[in-house]
């Protein structure tokens, strides 16, 4: 297997074809890079997605910048588009395109029997594909892999090294499972028996992965105690993230480093949990709803709803609402002692007045 970089280069226009943009300047310029404003270099294309970062213009080297239509006059060979940070992240598949491996099976890798290997299949060394499974076509399995037994995956797929895929799950086309995840472990399942011992329950399900997922390092998908956890076409899921059994999770949903969800939870399409969010089990997120950092979500969210941080997870407009009245507790005491000094001045005045009126 090899790993050899290419020089690639391309015109400012080719560069505006592919990335749907308007072109200022000379159509012919060469661009073999990309970098940001205060390290690119002459020859390689940058990009200004806020004005918060037009002061490092002055000193940038660039040969051509991505920009929004509000920069447009800028003293630079440009691509203007009306989403600069799509473009940009189009931009960087261009000049940097995933990396497969050389088709074949690398001679210190073990594929078991009947197992189906398509065209352009990539098997690096010390990878594990066990018995019956199937690899479609240009799929990439690295270094150390393993592909357990009865697993099917899909095509021009990407298992990076030390990845697990477990018996008989099920991974669609162009997925990215990145090092260290383990797809398919045994969901956290026990029984309690008169004396309070934990009885296993065996875990019998598999994991399903529809197309375009990205499962990030250190990532764990158990499987289902029966039927599939399910994660749904074009999730992206951070390092770190745990799915629980029999979880599924919509598609195009985004779920940030550290979440944590229980068992048999429902997540709906376009949903945003962000870094540490804890979720409970048997419950639902509706679709296009959001958790802020840390939030513990313990009821079922509704479509679109906002929540964020601290447990329980509050709705947007209640956090804000309750963290004002936080904010302004030090003023809250200060007139409550100020009311109290009040009360007991009174207090003792009316003790005086009634000592004068017994006299």
């Amino acid at each position: 297997m090899s790993n050899r970089k290419t020089e690639i280069s391309y015109s400012l226009g080719e560069l505006g074809r592919l990335l749907g943009a308007r072109v200022k300047g000379d159509p012919t310029l060469s661009v073999s890079g990309i970098g940001p404003l205060e390290s690119a270099t002459a020859g390689e294309l940058s990009f200004l997605t806020d004005s918060r970062y037009t002061h490092l213009l002055a000193d940038c080297k660039a040969s051509a910048l991505i920009v929004s239509p509000k920069f447009e006059d800028l003293d630079f060979a440009l691509l203007i588009v009306e989403n600069p940070y799509l473009a940009l992240a189009r931009a960087a598949g261009v000049f940097s395109p995933v990396a497969q491996g050389d088709a074949g099976v690398h001679r210190q890798a073990f594929v078991g029997e009947e197992a189906v290997l398509a065209e352009g299949v990539s098997v690096g060394p010390f990878a594990h594909v066990g018995e019956g499974s199937t690899i479609g076509r240009g799929t990439t399995v690295s270094a150390s892999a393993y592909v357990g037994r009865n697993v099917q995956i899909g095509t021009e797929c990407l298992i990076h090294p030390r990845a697990a895929i477990l018996d008989g799950c099920i991974l669609g086309n162009r997925v990215i499972v990145h090092a260290g995840a383990v797809i398919g472990a045994d969901g956290y399942g026990y029984a309690h028996d008169e004396e309070g011992n934990h009885i296993k329950i065996p875990q019998i399900g598999i994991v399903q992965i529809d197309d375009d997922v990205e499962i990030g390092a250190n990532t764990t998908i158990d499987r289902a105690t029966f039927g599939k956890t399910w994660i749904k076409r074009g999730a992206k899921i951070d390092n770190l993230v745990m799915v629980a059994h029999n979880v599924v999770v919509g598609e195009n949903t985004l779920l940030v480093a550290q979440v944590g969800i229980s068992g048999s939870t429902r997540v709906g399409d376009n949903v945003v949990l962000a870094g540490q969010v804890g979720v409970v089990g048997h419950i639902e997120i509706g679709d296009g709803a959001k958790a802020a950092a840390q939030a513990g979500i313990h009821r079922s969210i509704k479509a679109n709803e906002v929540v964020v941080g601290g447990f329980p997870a509050l709705p947007y407009d209640e956090w804000f609402k309750a963290y004002g009245d936080i904010r302004r507790l030090p003023r809250l005491k200060e007139a409550l002692r100020r009311l109290d000094e009040k009360v007991s001045r009174i207090e003792e005045a009316l003790k005086e007045d009634d000592g004068r009126r017994q006299n």
